[in-house]
């Protein structure tokens, strides 16, 4: 992989790409091939924090149709997460790395209660950690929980894997003349209404300095291609 330009990274995974194409259920194909690419870096030094999200399974914010209310859908929504956590940690196992489920909320029959100072020896002895169960509350998104572990791990960057290769001016699916940023700032970010994360977790990014790379993970050896400092995506820096 040559020199890593970042050395201890968050990933944050969306529950839509464990479930592959259709985007629900688990993709075996799909989470292998993560997998698979997560263990390769790890055992080249990497360290990696990841963060799932539980939108194949469960998206708390559509669940008004049902009549849920918000607050009980999140929590619905945070099980989610602790679902796709544990079977990321079993592939992840089978592969031969070590893993740790760190779930925000108290369920440690499968998981181990998120303690910072926890989390960070984990890494420090070169385990692959993996945040479930959001931020432990109602009414954050998991991109405000992956922007807030990556703070208090003190990340050297923001990795949002994501089905697009990037961020662009507008939706490139609906409008074939979008324009890909190759960078932005923080500002240019706010300024130009690019909605690269929620509000929330965009703030906790630029306060504590946290580079964000948006990039598509569905094409194979990206990760490592980030990681190692390739142009592909779109960063987002300090002005």
């Amino acid at each position: 992989m040559g020199i890593p330009k970042y050395k201890r990274v968050l990933l944050k995974l969306s529950g839509e790409i464990l479930g592959g194409d259709k985007g629900f259920g688990i993709s075996t194909e799909k989470i292998n091939d993560v997998a698979e690419e997560i263990v390769d870096i790890q055992k080249e030094g990497i360290e990696i924090a990841i963060v799932v999200g539980g939108g194949n399974i469960f998206r708390g914010i559509s669940s008004a149709s049902l009549g849920i209310e918000r607050a009980t859908a999140d929590y619905v929504g945070m099980l989610a997460t602790l679902m796709n956590a544990v079977i990321i940690q079993e592939i992840l196992e089978k592969k031969g790395a070590q893993t740790r489920v760190l779930s925000a909320l108290d369920v440690r029959e499968v998981a181990e209660p998120y303690i910072r100072r926890r989390a960070l020896r984990h890494l420090e002895k070169g385990r692959i950690i993996i945040f479930a169960a959001g931020t432990g509350n109602p009414f954050f998104t998991t991109d405000t929980a992956a922007a807030l572990r990556a703070a208090e791990i003190r990340a050297d960057v923001f990795l949002k894997a994501t089905k697009v290769d990037g961020v662009y001016d507008k939706d490139p699916q609906i409008y074939p003349s979008a324009v890909k940023y190759r960078q932005v700032t923080y500002t240019e970010a706010i300024e130009k209404d690019l909605r690269i994360l929620d509000a929330s977790a965009f703030s906790l990014c630029r306060e504590n300095k946290i580079p964000i790379i948006v990039f598509d993970i569905t094409e194979k050896g990206n990760i490592k291609k980030v990681i190692s400092g390739e142009n592909i995506g779109t960063l987002v820096k300090e002005d």
